[in-house]
């Protein structure tokens, strides 16, 4: 019959009630599982797999398409083996709702039970289950999300944010962060940007293992926050091995001066340390160098690195401010604050507003601060520039700066003389 009544003594609470037995729990337990995956989005993804994932796509430059795999590799090894949390950031259409359907579909694929939903569409399940027509009731759905084996939440903080929803996240993550349950969860958001209390159990790096996706929006193939600022992969043929520090319309002691400067620039690029700065005039390689620099790192650390064009940067700033902004002000500006590697080509070329010098003061400031990575190109000698800036380039303790005393390449007899090479130099 699938009930049974326990064999206690007079007087227990339980005595001479029936029970269900062992199998009419598993099939119980069974049935509210299946009835949890049928509001699930599980079925409507079951196309989305690693398969049909493209983990190195030809139209993203070589830093992205490192970032990506890495990524994609993550999630294989979370699918084939979940424990633990694993987090997944990363801008609109850069891939995230996919990796995440690839892990509930791999594991699906051997047996095993998974719950994925739109954190939007969870929280409205769990309002109708109060209601009587509901097939499941509140503390049955609510259980079952706190238990399953595999629960993956997409879009967090996509959610309208009051009070109740706060509430009940909390209660749903936090039950799973004791109990240490495999949950994979992804968001656009700034971990800043969400509940206090999920944001610290988010920043626990013992459980949750975070994965920052830095592609472009594969949807429409546009770029979007940092991946739309950056412009490394302009520069991919500047390499070390294509700058010539031996130009034969150099004097010895210029010769020398650039040997010296590369040699400290390849230093730098194995174990970036505060700043570098690159000082010559226009075409003597401080470019070419300042990539160089970022390339070795990309190849050396698959990590991605901004560079970019300081006026280009303050353009990109200013856009940030109108309302159709894909990507709001703070947020660009913080990716641009905390990039790993941060690469500044030609400083001072830019218009000397008061807000180009409040946002430059408080982005360099900020990193010289905090002691990031900075390379910073610039042709202005050191009285032509701002005062609170020329302090921190000359702060021996925390910054190289790198004179090249080498006069442009671009149209000398030097160059005339030789054959055309890959990587301009500026």
């Amino acid at each position: 019959m699938g009930f049974i009544v326990p064999d206690l003594p007079i007087g227990h609470p339980d005595y001479g009630r029936a029970v269900p037995c062992e199998c009419r729990k598993r099939e119980m337990a069974a049935r509210q599982l299946r009835s949890l995956q049928a509001i699930s989005m599980v079925d409507s993804l079951r196309r989305l797999t690693f398969e049909n994932f493209r983990a190195e796509p030809s139209h993203l430059p070589p830093d992205k398409q490192i970032n990506l795999r890495r990524a994609y590799d993550t999630c294989v090894r979370f699918a084939e083996r979940p424990e633990g949390w694993l987090l997944i950031t990363g801008a609109y259409g850069c891939g995230k709702t996919h990796l995440a359907a690839a892990i509930a579909n791999a594991r699906l694929a051997v047996g095993q039970p998974v719950i994925l939903m739109v954190v939007p569409d969870l929280l409205d399940h769990l309002r109708t289950a109060f209601g009587p027509q509901s097939e499941l009731a509140y503390d049955d759905l609510f259980e079952q999300l706190r238990t399953a084996p595999l629960l993956i939440l997409d879009d967090l903080g996509a959610h309208a944010s009051t009070p109740w929803a706060q509430e009940k996240l909390f209660q749903l993550l936090n039950h799973r962060y004791n109990a240490q349950l495999p949950t994979v969860i992804t968001t656009n958001q700034r971990l800043e940007e969400l509940d206090p209390r999920l944001r610290s159990r988010l920043q626990d790096v013992g459980l949750v293992n975070h994965v920052l996706i830095l592609a472009p929006d594969f949807r429409t193939g546009k770029a979007s926050g940092q991946s739309e600022l950056s412009s490394l992969h302009l520069h991919r043929e500047q390499t070390f091995d294509a700058f010539d520090a031996q130009r034969s319309d150099l004097t010895a002691e210029q010769r020398a001066n650039l040997r010296e400067i590369v040699k400290r620039c390849l230093d730098y690029a194995e174990e970036p340390q505060g700043w570098l700065v690159l000082m010559g005039t226009y075409g003597s390689g401080k470019t070419h160098l300042a990539a160089a620099i970022a390339n070795r790192y990309v190849e050396r650390t698959r990590t991605d690195v901004m560079f970019v064009v300081v006026p280009d940067l303050l353009d990109h700033l200013r856009a940030a401010f109108n309302p159709q902004s894909n990507t709001p002000l703070d947020r660009r500006f913080d990716e641009v604050k905390r990039a790993p590697l941060l690469v500044l080509d030609d400083l001072g070329t830019e218009s000397a507003t008061p807000w180009a010098r409040e946002k430059l003061f408080q982005l360099l400031n900020y990193r010289y601060t905090a002691l990031l990575p900075t390379v910073i190109t610039t042709s202005a000698e050191p009285k032509q520039i701002e005062p609170w800036l020329r302090t921190r380039m000359m702060d021996v303790n925390r910054c190289q700066y790198l004179a090249i005393i080498a006069p442009g390449y671009r149209g000398s007899q030097g160059q005339r003389a030789q054959p055309p090479r890959k990587g301009a130099r500026r």
